[in-house]
C-alpha cells in the first residue's frame, strides 16, 4: 500500500450537541456533546480511516486542548504525528436545533503561528523517514502563515517525489498550482475566486480547468459542483460525474470525504477517472450521514458502484 500523509495547518476539536430551540438571552439545555478531531487534512485521515484505508496525519498541536486532540487520536487509532507550538489548539461548536432539523456551526479562529513553528511543520514533512506518495494540504492557513505555504509544500512533495493535492482556496491555492501540484479540489465559487472573472456557464469553467491542466499546473482538475456532482478535467480531456440522488441529511465533512476516497483509491493503483468516481461517492455517503460524521464504507461502495454501472 502506498504511503498518505495529510497536513493540517488549522486543526479544531469539533464539539457538538443538540438541544430543542435556540432562543436569544436564554440558558440552553443542550444533550451530552461529542467530540471529535477536525480540520481539513485531519478530516481526511478520519475518512480514509472509514474507508478501510490508511494515512498519517501530520498537524500543529498546542496547550491543553492539543492535547485532548491527541487523544482523540488515539481513541481512533490514528497514526498521527503532532508538531508541537505555544498556543491552544482552537476548538469549533457545532449545535443541532432538534425542532427544525437546523444545523448551527460556529467556527472558531486558530491562533496565530510564528516563523519558526510553520518552518517547522515543513521540516517535519521534509525529514519524515519513510517514503511518502501522496501529501493531501487541506484546510485554511492560520493566522501567520504566509500564503506561499502550499507552494512550499508542493515543492518538498517534488524533491520526494510525492504527488501533492492542495484542497485551499484563494491566493494559497494559486501560489501551490503556480508551483505545480497533482490534484486540486475547489468547489465552484473557489474555483471562481480563482479565474479572478465570473465564469458564468459551465463552458467557461470547462475552459478554465482544462487550460490550468495544459499548462502543466496540475494533473488533475476537480471542481465541485454541490448537488450536480463534479466537473473532472485533465490532459486527456473533461467529464461531469453526477452522483445518484441521496437524502441529504448534512454536508458537513462532504469535501473532506471527496479527498479521501479520491486519494485512497489513487493509491489503490486505480486511474484518476475511477478515482473521482470513488471520492464523488464518498463525498456523497458524507452528506446521507448525521452532524460532523463523515463518509460510511458500506455506503460509498453502494454508490461507487452505482456510479460504475451508470458510466458503463
Amino acid at each position: 500500500m502506498k504511503t498518505i500523509v495529510t497536513l493540517t495547518m488549522n486543526p479544531a476539536i469539533d464539539k457538538s450537541s443538540k438541544v430543542d430551540h435556540v432562543i436569544a438571552e436564554r440558558k440552553l439545555y443542550c444533550q451530552t456533546p461529542c467530540f471529535e478531531p477536525g480540520g481539513g487534512g485531519i478530516n481526511v485521515t478520519r475518512a480514509i480511516k472509514k474507508l478501510g484505508g490508511e494515512s498519517i496525519a501530520f498537524y500543529l498541536s498546542g496547550g491543553p486542548t492539543g492535547e485532548m486532540l491527541q487523544y482523540l487520536f488515539k481513541q481512533e487509532n490514528l497514526d498521527h504525528r503532532p508538531i508541537l507550538f505555544d498556543g491552544w489548539t482552537r476548538e469549533n461548536l457545532i449545535v443541532l436545533e432538534e425542532s427544525t432539523g437546523q444545523q448551527y456551526r460556529f467556527g472558531m479562529p486558530g491562533p496565530p503561528i510564528s516563523e519558526p513553528e510553520w518552518q517547522q511543520c515543513l521540516h517535519e514533512l521534509s525529514a519524515f523517514g519513510h517514503r511518502i506518495d501522496f501529501i493531501v494540504a487541506s484546510g485554511s492557513l492560520p493566522q501567520g502563515v504566509p500564503d506561499s505555504f502550499y507552494a512550499s509544500v508542493a515543492r518538498i512533495g517534488k524533491s520526494r517525489g510525492a504527488r501533492v493535492i492542495v484542497d485551499a482556496s484563494g491566493e494559497a491555492l494559486r501560489l501551490a498550482l503556480n508551483e505545480g501540484v497533482y490534484l486540486i479540489k475547489p468547489n465552484i465559487r473557489e474555483f471562481r475566486e480563482l479565474s479572478g472573472a465570473g465564469l458564468e456557464d459551465n463552458l467557461e469553467i470547462e475552459h478554465m480547468a482544462m487550460d490550468i491542466a495544459r499548462k502543466g499546473k496540475c494533473g488533475v482538475v476537480v471542481v465541485s459542483l454541490g448537488a450536480a456532482g463534479v466537473l473532472m478535467a485533465s490532459d486527456d480531456g473533461h467529464e461531469y460525474i453526477q452522483p445518484p440522488p441521496v437524502p441529504i441529511i448534512s454536508k458537513v465533512g462532504a469535501g473532506d470525504s471527496m479527498v479521501a476516497g479520491i486519494v485512497l483509491s489513487l493509491a489503490r493503483g486505480n486511474p484518476p477517472r475511477d478515482a473521482v468516481r470513488f471520492g464523488v461517492a464518498a463525498g456523497t455517503a458524507a452528506v446521507m450521514t448525521s452532524g460532523t460524521e463523515l463518509c460510511r464504507r458500506e455506503d460509498t461502495e453502494r454508490l461507487y458502484r452505482q456510479l460504475t454501472l451508470k458510466s458503463a
